[in-house]
């Protein structure tokens, strides 16, 4: 809301900052790194905080509390998205990726698996995720520490609706719909 959006806008808010990025881990900030070592940024005498992923989220939650500036490492699909109010910084395409790193969920098979069982190939090719999904299902395994198994169905209960696009023309052994078999099995 103040006014920065962009990496460039960092060093106009340096004292804000207290010339500060926040990581995770010794060694997986490096991208961080090279972002103030470039001379297109300004961002001469700051430095990234290293501690761990915790650590630098119990940091985040902190200074958002107190309505501080605070940039740190973010990243999704992750809970911290769905905790915290942020925005991710534009301009760092050249050390993240396009489009903020372009966080993708993708499920893979071993060769030929697909032509073997062409009920289990419907049912990945039906199989979406998306980020926003994946972050509030992983805050119930990080945040809330549900088992897997708990934490899915939590999730597939409060969105039905995507079992009807998952189980679509996907049969059970003997050749039944799919969808009426996990719907009852599950409970719902």
């Amino acid at each position: 809301d103040a006014g920065v959006k962009d990496l460039s806008d960092l060093h106009k808010f340096a004292d804000k900052f207290g010339k500060k990025m926040y990581g995770i881990e010794p060694g997986s900030n490096q991208l961080m790194m090279d972002a103030i070592a470039d001379p297109q940024f300004g961002l001469d005498g700051w430095q990234v905080v290293e501690s761990s992923e915790a650590g630098m989220l119990s940091e985040v939650g902190y200074e958002i509390k107190e309505k501080q500036f605070i940039v740190f490492q973010g990243w999704a699909p992750r809970p911290m998205n769905t905790m915290y109010d942020f925005k991710y910084l534009t301009g760092g395409d050249k050390f993240f990726g396009p489009n903020f790193g372009a966080a993708t969920v993708t499920t893979q098979v071993r060769k030929g698996y697909l032509q073997e069982c062409s009920n289990v190939a419907q049912f990945l090719k039906n199989l979406a995720f998306d980020i926003d999904m994946e972050n509030v299902g992983m805050g119930y395994l990080i945040n809330d520490g549900m088992k897997p198994e708990d934490g899915a169905l939590k999730s597939i209960t409060l969105h039905k609706d995507r079992l009807d696009a998952w189980l679509a023309g996907v049969t059970t052994f003997d050749g039944k719909p799919g969808l009426a078999a996990v719907k009852e099995k599950l409970g719902l």
